[in-house]
Order: structure tokens, then sequence, then C-alpha cells
């Protein structure tokens, strides 16, 4: 009890949230990439800024709830909190691939499709230029929580978070044209994981989510099998969590934001 208190008091001192079950959930979702389950976590929970954020990570250190080190990522007013080992370990082995398995949503398209090889070239540099931008914050003391502003004014931001948030495939679309998508009712296989995490007495917590459009999968259905296998492994070899579920679903949305 003491420690769900000290972790809402925390949100509520730092990040000015007052809602305890958002407080202990963000806190979950922190610990989970801050264990290396996940890479990078995207906050939304309130329009704190990165210097909030940081002193609010500083304090789950102090309390001795995550070992760290952290990174805050602002990428166009968008804060990422990732860990930065697991991160550079990730896109590298991404980059390694033959293939990003990238879908292209442009709004021009009739459907979704994958996104060619030879085209893969420009995102195969963006995220060369963001591994090369981390790298050198794997030296930091544990207890350190840095803060970068990365520019990124030709990135398709959806596309790079997709990867920095370990989804197995990424949604890009062509933003010269429109920032809009075909997958206005489009048959979407929605994957979602929850946890529970005995620690803070949380339930049910949701760390993974993310759509894959029916007229591909085929196409990913292999690399789908193989993260989740990944996922089962990484999440036996650790005691913070328990009770991994991974549920899948057919939605068909009137809109799907990016």
């Amino acid at each position: 009890m003491s420690l769900m208190r000290d972790l809402h008091l925390a949100a509520k001192h730092h990040l000015e949230e007052r809602k305890r079950s958002l407080a202990l959930k963000l806190a979950a979702e922190i610990l989970f990439v801050d264990c290396g389950l996940k890479p990078g976590f995207l906050y939304d929970l309130s329009g704190a800024g990165v210097v909030q954020i940081q002193g609010y990570l500083k304090e789950l250190h102090r309390l001795g709830f995550i070992k760290g080190p952290l990174h805050v990522i602002n990428m166009a007013d968008t804060v990422l909190i990732i860990n930065v080992s697991s991160t550079v370990s990730y896109l590298g082995l991404v980059l390694d691939r033959e293939d990003l398995h990238v879908i292209d949503v442009s709004a021009q398209l009739k459907h979704p499709e994958m996104f060619k090889k030879d085209k893969l070239c420009h995102i195969r540099s963006q995220l060369s230029d963001l591994l090369t931008l981390l790298k050198p914050y794997q030296d930091i003391k544990p207890d350190s929580i840095s803060v970068v502003h990365i520019p990124c004014p030709e990135w398709n931001l959806c596309t790079m978070f997709g990867f920095l948030l370990h989804f197995p495939v990424v949604y890009w679309f062509d933003t010269s044209k429109s920032f809009e998508n075909c997958l206005s009712f489009t048959p979407l296989k929605h994957f979602t994981v929850q946890i529970t995490c005995p620690k803070i007495g949380l339930q049910k917590i949701q760390v993974y989510s993310f759509t894959v459009p029916e007229s591909v999968y085929q196409f990913v259905q292999t690399l789908l099998q193989k993260w989740i296998k990944g996922l089962r492994q990484m999440f036996n070899m650790q005691g913070h969590f328990t009770d991994l579920e991974i549920l899948t679903e057919t939605v068909m949305l009137p809109a799907v934001a990016l």
C-alpha cells in the first residue's frame, strides 16, 4: 500500500495526475519498458512537458521502482519514454532485416498494400539516423534520465513511432498528398496484449494495441507469430508481471487515427 501511495503522489506532484488508477497504470507501463519487455512507451496521460516527465521518472528511480536508464524523447511535441539499450538493440535488429514490413495506407489507395521493398531506403535511412542519435545514451548512469529533442521534419511519425513502440508491422502514408488513410471500414485484425502487475495490484493492463489489415495479413503472419513467441519468451524471463494475454478480434471502424 505504501508503494502504491508513493507512486500516486509522484504522478500527482510531477504530472498533476490526481486519479490513482491512471497513476498506477502509468507506473506499470513504464516498469514494462524499464525491464526490457518493450523498447518504448508513448506518453499521452496529460499535458506535462519533458521536464516534468523527467522529474517523475527520477522519482520512480529514487523509489526503487525502476532501475533505468530511461530516456525521454520529444519528437514534434510528442513524448516517448524509451529503454535506451532495448531500443538501440531492437532498431539494430530491424535494420538487419531484409524487409521492414511496412504497410502503405495512403488515402489514394483502394486497399492497404505492403510497402514495396525497393522504396524502403528512405525509411531505413531515417531509422539509421535515429539509431545514431540514441547510441551515445547507452553509456549514461542508471540513475540518469536523459532528454533529447529530435528534429524530424521529413519523417512520417506514424511509421517511426511504430518502430519505437515495437509493433511487428507499422503503417506509412504519403504525407505529401494527404494525412488521411484508406483504413475506413476496412477489416482489421486488432491485437491487444494485457498483463497483471501484482506489485501494485493491477490486472489486465493493456501494454500493446495495434492493427493489421486482413487484406495483407498473409504477408505478415509469420512475422507476427515470431513476434508473439519472442514476447512470451521475454515475459517468462522476468518477475514483475504475470498473466500475459494476447487477444485478437476483427474490427471495422468508420475512421482510424494514426
